[in-house]
């Protein structure tokens, strides 16, 4: 059962840091370099300074960027720029945010923050719906031991058809928000606090028969347990270590957006289009696509064409420079059964899946390994960074993708299945820095 604890959340002293806006920061794996930078600049108390320290070249193992970090954050602690509540309490948040790609297209979505006890994948409380990658991991669990802080939440999808945990948040919701922030995409986040006690008391109950699966954050829920692992190997052991902080969204919310990661292929000893093309035509049926980047709009033109060929049934398009995107769509009389066999059925037709073990293992040869080391694969968002990678010659070809759909990630998830890296893109990103859970508070939960 899941097990949901209000915290005293550690918290931006509005006092002292005055800008909400230029502290906290996207989550971690989204800060680009570029991003770094930007975010230095805001503020000396920017979260970035925190979560991604800059190395220096002079670094060594007693003063290198996770022991800044934690220094950092102590200092920030005993100056008061971060302050901890004084009760426990559970959070309610908000995101107002405008859908990418669709203009004037705005949604809402409800979840709150809470504390949720780590539980193993094995107990069937907490499921996964995507693999990881093990470079993000190390890193990570370093910076936890060394700050003992979660400065970013889990993204924690649950089902409540009825809406009754949403119904419960209400009335803290009706009040004046307690943090409130537009970030760098527009989004509006509103966060608001809820400590009484009865109040608290329901949700925590409403909670408790809940299964939950991970939307985002399956790397930071992962170095939570590796780092509960840790701690309960201490004298005396660290009860606070059982404990990740968490935004929980209902599933079934309108509110819930998901959209594609596309892949891009590169490093490969060779590549030849037209070998490839020939090669794919056992699998799929094959489309040129007579749309030439970067012509305008053809990112638009293009994902349209491919939505409505993945209402039919799977497909993807690969795109290897001027005069080479082509649709591939599954073949009806492709026996998935057969060569999918290792794999339970909620995952053999998904887009991501056939392109992982189908595309890049059978074609192209990139065995699983390969992309857990992301020796030949990167990620990308944005359709257009997808095609001009391939055109600078950054990238050998490119495959885009549906987005995966949120009933296929819980379907897959409680079925205890796990679907290929980066299958999904929650948008948006939860901010952090709006709560943190500080392990060394004393009484902080």
């Amino acid at each position: 059962m899941a097990d949901i604890h209000p915290f005293r959340a550690l918290h931006y002293n509005p006092a002292q840091v005055t800008d909400l806006g230029a502290v906290v920061t996207q989550p971690y794996d989204k800060i680009s370099g570029e991003m770094q930078a930007r975010y230095y600049g805001l503020s000396p108390h920017n979260l970035v300074r925190i979560i991604r320290g800059r190395a220096r070249p002079e670094d060594t193992l007693t003063d290198n960027v996770y022991v800044r970090s934690a220094r950092d954050l102590r200092e920030w602690i005993q100056s008061g720029a971060l302050v901890s509540e004084s009760e426990p309490a559970i959070y309610p948040y908000t995101q107002e945010y405008e859908v990418p790609g669709q203009r004037g297209l705005r949604k809402q979505r409800r979840g709150f923050i809470a504390l949720l006890r780590l539980e193993d994948y094995a107990a069937r409380v907490v499921h996964r719906h995507e693999e990881t990658l093990s470079g993000p991991k190390t890193d990570r669990l370093e910076l936890l031991k060394a700050t003992r802080a979660h400065c970013g939440q889990i993204f924690m999808l649950y089902s409540d058809p009825a809406g009754q945990v949403e119904n419960l948040l209400g009335a803290a919701a009706s009040e004046p928000a307690w943090e409130q922030v537009r970030d760098e995409h527009g989004t509006e986040h509103t966060v608001w606090r809820m400590a009484d006690s009865k109040a608290v008391a329901e949700v925590v109950e409403a909670m408790r028969n809940t299964q939950l699966v991970i939307a985002d954050g399956h790397h930071r829920y992962e170095t939570a347990l590796a780092y509960r692992d840790h701690c309960r190997a201490l004298s005396p052991p660290d009860n606070r270590a059982e404990f990740v902080m968490a935004t929980f969204v209902r599933m079934e919310s309108a509110g819930l957006t998901i959209l594609p990661t596309h892949r891009l292929v590169h490093g490969l000893t060779s590549f030849d289009w037209t070998k490839f093309a020939n090669e794919a035509r056992a699998i799929f049926d094959w489309e040129t696509v007579a749309v030439r980047p970067p012509a305008g709009g053809w990112a638009v033109r293009v994902l349209a064409k491919l939505a409505e060929a993945g209402r039919e049934r799977p497909a993807l398009l690969a795109y290897a420079g001027p005069g080479k995107l082509a649709l591939l769509r599954l073949r009806p009389d492709f026996d998935l059964d057969a060569a999918l066999a290792d794999l339970v059925p909620a995952l053999r037709r998904l887009d991501v899946v056939l392109l992982h073990r189908l595309v890049l293992e059978r074609l192209l040869g990139i065995d699983r390994q390969a992309v857990r080391e992301e020796r030949n694969l990167s990620y990308v968002r944005e359709t257009e960074l997808a095609a001009q990678q391939v055109e600078q010659g950054n990238g050998q070809v490119a495959f885009l993708l549906n987005p995966t759909p949120v009933e296929a990630v819980r379907d897959c998830a409680l079925a205890g299945c796990a679907m290929p890296q980066k299958s999904t893109d929650f948008y948006p990103k939860l901010l952090s820095g709006l709560t943190i859970y500080w392990l060394d508070n004393a009484a902080g939960m």
